[in-house]
């Protein structure tokens, strides 16, 4: 049984935040554990350029187009349209079935996307809460009121991955996690 902590990676773009995470599930999954929660890859398109952010439940693999440059939405974020109802349908609704029933919760990213709904805050809150073990990245430079408290509550130890530093990261959260 994976011990109840409250893990979260930081670090600039394209420092290894993602590429950890990814590791821990496999490393996770091969061991029998169940992972539940989201990841939120980018997607590119057909020029080379990204186009956008899924969400999609790691456990499940459901995924819907969470932010797109061509997204007609009142909430944007830089050139992205966010769509608040895919950020509901399937980032709240994995977050919070990773509570009931996995092993371990993933939550990569709580971001300035995610952030703007209100339904993806409780459940990150609800998860930081549970009896369950999170792993989950949150941005750098996130100064949002909400992003800021988490970072500092008592129970989340907060990690900056660089380049340098991040298989040396992956090997101490795994001692961490008992995987």
């Amino acid at each position: 049984m994976v011990p109840k902590i409250n893990i979260l990676v930081t670090g600039a773009p394209g420092s290894g935040k993602s590429t950890i995470i990814q590791r821990v599930i496999e490393k996770a999954r091969q061991q029998g554990l169940s992972v539940g929660g989201i990841s939120t890859p980018e997607f590119r398109l057909s020029n080379g350029r990204r186009g956008g952010f899924l969400i999609r439940d790691v456990a499940s693999g459901t995924e819907q187009i969470m932010a797109a440059v061509d997204i007609e939405s009142s909430f944007h974020v830089g050139r992205y349209g966010i769509d608040i109802q895919a950020i509901r349908e399937v980032g709240v609704t994995a977050i919070d079935t990773a509570v009931l029933a996995a092993n371990l919760v993933l939550i990569d990213e709580i971001g300035k996307m995610e952030l703007i709904v209100p339904e993806f805050r409780r459940s990150v809150l609800a998860a930081l809460n549970s009896s369950k073990p999170v792993l989950g990245t949150i941005g750098l430079r996130l100064r949002i009121p909400f992003a800021n408290k988490i970072k500092h509550r008592s129970d989340i130890t907060l990690f900056t991955v660089t380049p340098n530093n991040r298989n040396q990261l992956f090997a101490q959260i795994c001692t961490m996690l008992e995987i």
